[in-house]
């Protein structure tokens, strides 16, 4: 069956579910802690949503943010520096409309994590990958970023949270977003997409927060290290470049 026939034929069951979801689920805050950090090594922006935001953690040291930044100063040698901007909640076009607004620092890498909202809000992909292509652009033409990794939507198939037959839906309707996220990014050497580590695909309930929809600490830094290792994999001069 396909989500479009899925949609047709339970309609009113998915609002329903998607409704009662929202009401009831456990409302998790974003990690505590600062959201910029200096480094004399490699230097990151990171933009997204509430994992992004480091939601599921209690702070950005155990967050995405803090767990990539550490691993690779470790690997490189350097300390890393790093800017997030991030808010729950935002789909990819809210992210641009941030991105827009921050005073950026200089950065070689930018990483995105954005998807899950526009997949639970139903937002027609081609909008949702114009505005990844709009943060991209952006990103290099203000704060000088080099590489942008994309990280693919989770897994959402496998989110305790979500009942079923909503928890189908929203599953392949990512998997029809990251397949579209590829397309739109083939060919383009600066640009890839990062799908989450096969542990985290595996095992992604044990990995998650008490929410049943975020990533706990152990989820994010599995996340980190995967990021990590393109990144070192793409820029292993990352550590040398000067400031600017």
């Amino acid at each position: 069956m396909t989500p479009t026939f899925a949609k047709l034929l339970f309609g009113p069951l998915l609002l329903w579910q998607g409704r009662r979801v929202r009401a009831t689920a456990l409302r998790l805050p974003e990690a505590a802690g600062e959201r910029m950090r200096a480094g004399d090594g490699l230097r990151l922006l990171i933009v997204g949503d509430s994992s992004a935001a480091g939601v599921g953690a209690a702070h950005q040291d155990e967050a995405l943010a803090g767990c990539l930044a550490r691993l690779l100063a470790d690997r490189l040698g350097r300390p890393v520096g790093w800017q997030l901007v991030a808010t729950s909640g935002h789909r990819s076009a809210q992210a641009l409309a941030q991105l827009q607004a921050t005073e950026l620092a200089a950065a070689d890498v930018l990483v995105t994590a954005l998807g899950v909202n526009d997949v639970v809000d139903q937002v027609a992909r081609g909008e949702a990958l114009a505005a990844l292509d709009a943060i991209d652009a952006l990103a290099r033409e203000r704060a000088g970023v080099r590489l942008s990794l994309h990280c693919a939507a989770p897994p959402m198939q496998a989110f305790p949270l979500l009942p079923q037959p909503l928890r189908w839906f929203f599953g392949r309707q990512a998997a029809g977003f990251n397949a579209a996220l590829a397309a739109r990014l083939a060919g383009q050497a600066s640009r890839r997409v990062v799908h989450l580590p096969e542990a985290m695909q595996r095992d992604a309930a044990a990995l998650m927060a008490a929410d049943g929809f975020h990533p706990g600490p152990r989820g994010y830094a599995l996340w980190a290290e995967a990021l990590a290792g393109h990144i070192v994999a793409a820029w292993p001069q990352g550590a040398n470049r000067s400031t600017t």
